[in-house]
């Protein structure tokens, strides 16, 4: 059996606990844009899952330039210092999934499993489910406990 470090038990309940992340991708004009997507995570592909509408300018922007960053912090709690909030952003390459194909059945699944409520959403023609492989991440776990991660040390995290 494997051992996992104290900063990768830490990462696991955070991805766990957290259902939102902060999205970054490129407009087309190169500025940076933010904004805020549900999330599942699906490790057998090592993948991050989001669930968005063909519509949303982010979902233009990751579709044309699909590097992309996203933020998964804890909740501020009122009078505890904001610096020391675990986060951590994760860097992947974005990928729209074929609806039908094998990858889009797990992803859809691994979705719903979190967001069971979001099962009409998926019916709808213009929201399309997209895989976003993780590559690198950075994770802050409190004052004096960060580290930089590869895409292995994320889909542990992701495990169990």
């Amino acid at each position: 059996m494997t051992h996992d470090s104290r900063l990768t038990l830490a990462l696991r309940a955070l991805l766990r606990a957290r259902r939102v992340a902060l999205l970054g991708t490129v407009s087309e004009d190169g500025t940076a844009f933010v904004s805020m997507v549900p999330f599942a995570m699906e490790p057998t592909q090592s993948a991050v899952i989001i669930h968005v509408s063909g519509l949303a300018a982010h979902t233009g922007n990751l579709l044309a330039r699909p590097c992309v960053s996203l933020l998964v912090m804890e909740s501020e709690v009122t009078g505890e210092p904001v610096h020391a909030l675990a986060r951590v952003t994760l860097e992947g390459i974005a990928r729209k999934l074929e609806p039908g194909s094998a990858e889009w059945a797990i992803s859809r699944s691994a979705y719903l499993a979190r967001f069971p409520e979001a099962e009409p959403m998926t019916q709808l023609g213009d929201f399309v489910f997209v895989a976003i492989t993780i590559m690198q991440a950075r994770q802050v776990a409190g004052f004096g406990a960060a580290r930089s991660i590869d895409a292995h040390e994320v889909r542990r995290a992701m495990l169990q």
